[in-house]
């Protein structure tokens, strides 16, 4: 672990590889899992005022039950999460073609409908951010489902913070990121 300015940072980040393979997973971390996808409070806000441009893209099961549980919920751990449909996947979740989950807010994004791009926590994994009293854990989540995230990212040697550059970039700031750029090559050349 290392400190950059409030934050905690996970070696991992740097040490591990990771890109995103959606034709092998098939976007199963928007599907599977016991929670929906980690909201922070200014989000909320934002997933309400977005809804009504959103609705258009998503789908029947999903407008269903965001509009029985709320746009969004309060999660076991106490924790703002969009809602699920069936316990299962998250509600804001479309299929493409061929079966591979998508995020109905982000296919807003890409119409133009909106200018949101969709939850920061969607956007940072398979980084996980904690926030504490003080400080921000910024963790690597390793789940089976992302083994061929893994392999890609190791095979083309891409590292995960590499990987989610621009989520770092939009939860801590451009500086925040050269900063971990610089921990990065130092960290490499032990």
């Amino acid at each position: 672990m290392f400190q950059l300015g409030n934050t905690i940072v996970s070696e991992e980040i740097i040490e591990k590889d990771f890109l995103c393979n959606i034709s092998a997973c098939k976007g199963q971390c928007c599907i599977d899992g016991n929670a929906g996808a980690p909201l922070e409070e200014k989000e909320t806000e934002i997933i309400v005022d977005i809804y009504s441009k959103v609705k258009p893209f998503l789908r029947k099961e999903g407008i269903d039950a965001i509009e029985e549980q709320g746009a969004f919920v309060k999660g076991d751990d106490g924790e703002w999460e969009t809602p699920l449909v069936n316990n299962s996947e998250c509600a804001y979740v479309i299929f493409s073609d061929n079966g591979t989950a998508k995020c109905g807010i982000e296919e807003a994004y890409n119409q133009g409908a909106v200018k949101w791009k969709k939850p920061v926590s969607c956007h940072l994994y398979p980084v996980r951010i904690r926030e504490y009293t003080e400080l921000t854990a910024v963790n690597y989540h390793k789940w089976s489902i992302c083994d061929p995230a893994c392999a890609l990212g190791d095979e083309l040697k891409v590292p995960i913070y590499k990987f989610v550059k621009e989520a770092l970039i939009r939860k801590f700031g451009e500086a925040w990121y050269k900063e971990l750029e610089q921990v990065a090559i130092e960290h490499t050349k032990q």
